[in-house]
């Protein structure tokens, strides 16, 4: 018998209705995956066959998207990348390749404050979840970052992720709700109650609508409702901001963190649990989160309809979005010096010749 090789990085099975799906919605799913330092994008090369584009990015966390902006939450910057579909049609490597092509056109250097959510508010504005300072911040090219909202129980600012901020949900342009994981006001505090101690916060009024919340993750809100994710039970669920109860949309095996909305349809990332957690080893579907990947469910029923699942190199999730009304992007990072080859301006497109020394 002839021996097996290793499936290659990056290799994932898939739901057969996947494809047609996303070429119906005329959309690309983008997630990023800190634990394999990617931001990867999933499109439809036809009805039948996936096909996918893994970047680097030194950890990245939260996407944001605005018109043709991409802001990216990476290790100790916030990198803003811009979509031009004309680069992408002259992109000398791949010609007529990418519908959309989006390249870095600016960084804000935040230092190290572990960034989770990432969003764009009123104006333009950089909204984000500095987890290592338990605050809600603006990120502008003023200062590393800019406090904009605290919980009442953080004390003080200081880098000591007190409560595990994580999640961020906008409203009319500004922070409405919050994630976290415990109420401590003490040094990474939240872990005493990992699973069982997590609230929603109302930002507006300051006030902790819902606790006991097992591990809750990317609140969002969608037709005027607001659901999230509780990641220690793998559920999807439907928050009423009056009375903090919630009912369960679907349950999905594996650590859910990472949703966006597209038509009808969600779509929800999962990670597999960490073996060498002890943590992790406790919640009850552990066994079952075997692998990471993307599920999509129908939200006017709750059903499951679709799904990719990683066999290789992706472990963890954190975000998930959609890219509207693009079949097969395209993304530079600023590794190598191509990025800074494609120009633009108001009125046109250029391909530069690299220097010569």
């Amino acid at each position: 018998m002839q021996p097996t090789s290793p499936p290659a990085p990056f290799s994932c099975n898939y739901t057969p209705n996947l494809p047609e799906l996303l070429r119906q919605l005329n959309c690309t799913i983008a997630l990023s995956t800190f634990q394999a330092g990617k931001v990867i994008f999933l499109s439809a090369k036809n009805d039948d066959e996936l096909t996918q584009l893994p970047r680097n990015f030194a950890k990245p966390m939260g996407i944001a998207l605005h018109g043709d902006k991409m802001a990216i939450a990476c290790l100790d910057e916030v990198l803003v990348l811009v979509n031009s579909p004309q680069l992408a049609a002259s992109y000398p490597k791949k010609p007529a390749t990418y519908d959309a092509l989006f390249m870095p056109r600016a960084s804000f250097y935040t230092g190290q404050i572990d960034i989770h959510d990432l969003d764009y508010g009123l104006d333009n504005q950089l909204f984000a979840v500095n987890t290592s300072f338990s605050c809600v911040i603006k990120v502008d090219d003023n200062y590393s970052f800019t406090p904009v909202w605290k919980p009442k129980f953080i004390t003080k600012l200081v880098s000591e992720d007190r409560c595990h901020l994580n999640g961020m949900a906008l409203l009319n342009g500004k922070p409405k709700y919050v994630t976290a994981f415990s109420e401590s006001d003490a040094p990474q505090g939240w872990r005493e109650v990992v699973t069982t101690g997590g609230i929603l916060i109302d930002v507006e009024h300051g006030e902790t609508i819902a606790r006991n919340l097992p591990m809750p993750h990317s609140p969002r809100i969608f037709n005027g409702e607001l659901f999230l994710l509780l990641s220690a039970t793998g559920e999807l669920v439907r928050l009423d901001v009056n009375t903090g109860k919630y009912d369960v949309v679907t349950q999905l095996n594996g650590f859910v963190r990472g949703l966006c909305k597209h038509g009808d349809y969600l779509f929800i990332g999962l990670s597999k649990l960490r073996k060498s957690s002890s943590t992790f080893a406790k919640l009850n579907f552990a066994e079952k989160a075997t692998t990471a990947g993307v599920s999509v469910v129908h939200l006017p029923t709750g059903a499951l309809v679709g799904e990719v699942r990683y066999q290789t190199s992706v472990d963890e999730i954190y975000d998930v979005q959609v890219l509207p009304n693009c079949q097969r992007p395209g993304i530079l990072n600023t590794e190598k010096p191509e990025y800074k080859l494609g120009l633009s301006t108001p009125e046109a497109t250029y391909w530069a010749a690299p220097m010569k020394e």
